[in-house]
């Protein structure tokens, strides 16, 4: 068929010629598709405004041989008013767009989880659920862990030790017993530790009333973890308000 219709979130816009732009998605069935919006960039567009990224839409294509065409587009949330209106907001949803993005890279390959996932995080960030950074980083460890990376939070990650354990190594899959630990592990807070996997299983009950000092080493983990994961760092990342 060479028309067909998906849900998807909207990763990243980029130019083409003077009025089109190829828009990146992440879709509920087919995955991360691109495709081109012609003439949405002319005030006379009728669909260009629900093509900013961040926001939730049902979309319908036209199958192209390199690129897609965008056909129709109607929105589902725009997530992406909200978020846009805050620098904070806007700095970590960049992130986590960035994240879906290179953990679903293989184009049309179908991620329904990392889709549901991204979603999930949106709506949280765009409604102020939670701290933006406790979404930013309980969005990140579940991505990983969708992708077959979850950090062990408890536990050894290399001998299965029951913990709870002061060492974690990204390299090594997370928590180290004493045994296990080697060179160059961090030694972070018990309670740091026993933020990661609130953040990792959605324990938002115990997450919500952790203090500042523990975000922030968190973060620091998952950052380190991530980098690890994706062999490379995400710029994004950088540009992320900490609060």
């Amino acid at each position: 068929m060479k028309l067909y219709r998906d849900e998807a979130v909207v990763l990243r816009t980029h130019k083409l010629g003077e009025a089109d732009r190829i828009i990146t998605l992440l879709t509920r069935e087919h995955g991360q598709v691109r495709a081109v919006a012609k003439g949405v960039r002319r005030t006379t567009s009728k669909f260009g405004a629900r093509l900013e990224p961040f926001g939730i839409v049902d979309v319908q294509l036209h199958l192209g041989r390199n690129l897609d065409t965008i056909t129709q587009v109607d929105t589902l949330a725009p997530y992406g008013r909200a978020i846009c209106a805050d620098y904070s907001l806007y700095t970590t949803a960049t992130a986590m767009v960035e994240t879906a993005g290179r953990l679903t890279e293989i184009e049309r390959e179908p991620a329904p989880q990392q889709y549901l996932l991204l979603i999930g995080a949106l709506h949280a960030l765009a409604t102020r659920r939670h701290a933006a950074s406790l979404v930013l980083d309980s969005y990140l460890l579940r991505a990983l862990a969708v992708a077959g990376w979850a950090p062990s939070c408890y536990d050894c990650a290399q001998c299965g030790a029951e913990g709870p354990h002061r060492a974690f190594n990204p390299a090594l899959g997370g928590a180290l017993c004493d045994s296990c630990r080697v060179p160059g592990s961090a030694a972070p807070d018990r309670e740091t530790v026993a933020l990661l996997g609130a953040l990792l299983s959605g324990d938002w009950a115990r997450a919500d009333l952790s203090d500042p000092r523990q975000r922030k080493e968190a973060s620091g983990l998952v950052a380190a973890y991530l980098q690890w994961h994706l062999e490379r760092q995400l710029r994004s990342l950088r540009m992320v308000e900490r609060a």
